[in-house]
């Protein structure tokens, strides 16, 4: 018996599909409707549950980040996926970039950066029109804004959305963190 290994490591996995290069690959953490919180443990390779949102908040769609990216904060690009149905944590999934919630995070000590990558499944049915993040409508987008905002508060840290950007400002936000 080799070396004892609980999964592959899918945040070694490359960003972009090799066939269709405008796809973005995805890992979900966290599938649409959970209250509970996961997040990819690379050290270990295993997906850990990391909080428990109080009742009444589930997340509103699956979010999972980008493989072989590292963000300002320190972990890989967080990206939230528009699909159909929820996937599961560990399920790798490509996606077409449709803008990003550019935001701040900031505790009693330091901001930094924590931008959301905005994508949709590419064979989402329910999301096919969608092309940019225009396309959400306002009331749709601040929803997904102020879920990250009272997140953040649940951890005592404060989130600031700075903007809404679409689809060419979030690739280049995706490939300026390519590790």
């Amino acid at each position: 018996m080799g070396k004892n290994r609980a999964l592959a490591d899918p945040s070694r996995l490359k960003p972009f599909d090799q066939k269709e290069k405008e796809l973005l690959r995805v890992v979900i953490e966290t599938p649409k409707g959970s209250r509970n919180k996961f997040a990819f443990n690379a050290n270990q390779q295993v997906f850990e549950l990391k909080k428990v949102l109080p009742a009444g908040m589930e997340f509103p769609y699956d979010f999972g980040f980008v493989p072989s990216t590292l963000a300002p904060d320190g972990d890989p690009v967080d990206v939230l996926v528009l699909m159909d149905e929820p996937a599961f944590p560990g399920c790798v999934l490509l996606a077409r970039i449709i803008g990003a919630i550019e935001g701040e995070q900031s505790d009693n000590k330091n901001t930094e950066r924590n931008d959301r990558i905005i994508a949709v499944e590419k064979d989402a049915h329910s999301f096919a029109d969608i092309k940019s993040s225009d396309d959400l409508g306002k009331d749709f987008s601040r929803e997904l804004e102020e879920f990250f905002v009272n997140y953040h508060r649940l951890s005592g840290e404060d989130y600031k959305v700075l903007r809404l950007i679409g689809p060419s400002r979030a690739r280049k936000l995706v490939k300026a963190c390519l590790r």
